[in-house]
């Protein structure tokens, strides 16, 4: 199983100016978030973000506001993933017009094609053990598909953020590093990108 970019969004949760110098290796946590996001941009995968308490915990850190702007959805829940839900799977639109019942199978037209969707959630965030878990419990519960960024994660303590990582697996998450989903993203070499990429995470 490989992530494909042409059927993931990536979301990245609770990067906020007052709980990131509280983290546990939070710069490079962060770092590696705006890897992930700078190489979603490139390959267009859909970058979402969540603010927990923006009012107590600010907003999200200035250098991954360009790759989320007027996707970011706020919330007071730990898990994000009843306010995401409606974004990331939006619901189906009615179909429109219709053939005549009485008109011969011949001159019907065929029904438009399903939407494609992007079931594969990329996860990246903080506090691991508490709002990152909590989002991507809620996300599996929908029948989701979620791979969590293990080196975009962290919480204010080490075992904290590696009790996550844990119950994460068990829960059936795919526990993947940036350097993963950029390389699954892309596939080969031969990918007109590549370089653009292997710039970013190398």
């Amino acid at each position: 199983m490989l992530l494909e970019a042409e059927e993931s969004q990536l979301v990245l949760v609770d990067y906020q100016h007052k709980l990131m110098p509280s983290i546990h290796e939070g710069e490079q946590a962060l770092a590696n978030a705006i890897r992930l996001a700078r190489v979603a941009q490139m390959l267009q995968v859909p970058v979402w973000a969540t603010e927990e308490n923006p009012a107590g915990l600010g907003g999200t850190v200035e250098s991954l506001q360009p790759f989320v702007a007027g996707r970011v959805l706020s919330k007071m829940a730990f898990d994000g993933s009843q306010v995401l839900l409606p974004r990331l799977r939006p619901a189906a639109r009615p179909a429109q017009g219709g053939n005549a019942r009485s008109l011969p199978k011949h001159l019907q037209k065929a029904a438009p094609p399903p939407p494609a969707t992007r079931d594969t959630i990329v996860l990246a965030g903080c506090e691991a053990h508490v709002c990152l878990l909590q989002t991507a419990l809620g996300l599996i519960e929908e029948e989701l598909d979620v791979w969590v960024v293990t080196d975009a994660c962290s919480s204010r303590t080490e075992r904290n953020r590696d009790a996550a990582f844990d119950r994460l697996a068990a829960a059936g998450a795919e526990l993947v590093t940036t350097e993963m989903v950029a390389f699954e993203w892309l596939q080969d070499a031969g990918h007109p990108r590549f370089k653009d990429v292997l710039s970013i995470v190398k």
